[in-house]
């Protein structure tokens, strides 16, 4: 079977990862498991209680125990939570390398900690979290863990610096919101977020837009069941990547990689036939797009790579996408997750095309993505 890179995996935050990795001053009040007197584990943190949700950690489980209660530590596989244990599930699970992005306390992209009431106690988390991330979650797996930061939404400025920093510390990725908008922060439709971007682009460091980063969901219904809120997931990528691109942050920093994790690759082509037509009809031609000489399709195909957990029957239109776009995920250890099988069903639903393609889905695509120096066994 073809070895795979994930672009998106998950892991679960022991309950380590801040002890002796805040200032002085503030260790007290960093995040810190409890349990309560049912038992029940919970991140205690700026005095609120976070219980770990039970679908965020399913895999190796049978699927009629799957609930959204929360669930302890001894509930989850201990890939979850264990680094070397995580290895052994993906050599099980045939994917080479993968990127982790955080789970519940840190949130996606890091928004829990700038929620915090203190700001100076936010920062400190984020950055906590993030050596911790290097140091004891990648450590020596290098060649198997690609290092995933998270910013610090509230200064752009501090989270340029804290990208050059971290990117010379290996870090290769930084989890950003799909939409600053939906937590109340500056508009990508300002250059707000002009210096921090510029790092990235500076730095190489890929920037990650995981579904549901920001809270936005094109589920809207009260009463609607957990199932259209997944089921819309593929919406979420449409809006994020039509949103970036028309914000014109590619066209401003054109070396940009943006990497948009459970997207799936199904809506690609319509957003692409949309733009073709609205650039011959109704585009205004008053300052909508800012470039004349590059059509937003250019750029889409240029800057966005499509994470993809479910390859279908789209893989026909995987030329117009663009090949070398589509990159694979396993998402464990999340309800949507293939593992124990991601290597499989790949290898099965890409069985009719040429084996460069192929290979170029399965890992080629991410290494390049990442800027990975290693070439997996098989590959």
């Amino acid at each position: 079977m073809t070895p795979i890179i994930s672009v998106d995996d998950h892991l679960v935050e022991p309950p380590d990862v801040f002890e002796g990795r805040m200032p002085v001053a503030l260790a007290e009040r960093a995040p810190r498991i409890e349990v309560a007197d049912d038992g029940t584990e919970a991140w205690v943190f700026d005095g609120n209680r976070h219980p770990q949700i039970g679908l965020n950690a399913v895999v190796g489980r049978p699927k009629d125990e799957w609930t959204m209660d929360p669930a302890n530590f001894s509930d989850m596989r201990r890939g979850c939570w264990d680094p070397e244990a995580r290895v052994a599930d993906m050599d099980t699970d045939g994917v080479w390398a993968s990127a982790h992005y955080p789970s519940l306390i840190a949130g996606f992209a890091g928004s829990a900690f700038a929620r915090c009431s203190d700001p100076e106690l936010g920062l400190a988390c984020v950055r906590a979290w993030n050596d911790w991330h290097i140091d004891e979650w990648v450590g020596p797996r290098t060649d198997r863990f690609i290092p995933l930061q998270i910013p610090w939404l509230l200064d752009p400025q501090v989270a340029a610096d804290d990208v050059r920093e971290n990117a010379a510390r290996g870090f290769r990725a930084v989890s950003f919101l799909e939409n600053p908008v939906d937590m109340g922060l500056p508009s990508l439709h300002t250059d707000h977020w002009d210096p921090f971007l510029a790092a990235c682009e500076e730095t190489g460091t890929v920037v990650c837009l995981h579904c549901a980063s920001s809270g936005w969901s094109a589920s809207r219904s009260p009463g609607a069941p957990l199932e259209l809120l997944t089921t819309l997931f593929p919406v979420n990528a449409l809006v994020t990547c039509a949103d970036w691109l028309w914000a014109g942050v590619p066209v401003r920093f054109p070396e940009l990689r943006i990497c948009l994790a459970e997207s799936g690759i199904d809506w690609v082509p319509m957003l692409r036939n949309r733009i073709a037509y609205v650039m011959d009809h109704s585009a205004s031609g008053q300052g909508g797009w800012p470039d004349p000489d590059l059509h937003p399709n250019e750029v889409l195909r240029r800057n966005f790579w499509f994470g993809v957990i479910d390859l279908t029957s789209s893989l026909v239109l995987r030329d117009e996408i663009g090949l070398d776009r589509i990159v694979i995920e396993s998402d464990y250890p999340h309800a949507d997750s293939t593992w124990p099988d991601t290597s499989g069903r790949a290898t099965a639903a890409l069985a009719d095309l040429p084996a460069e393609e192929a290979e170029r889905i399965c890992w080629r695509n991410a290494a390049e993505l990442f800027s990975l120096e290693a070439v997996p066994p098989g590959g």
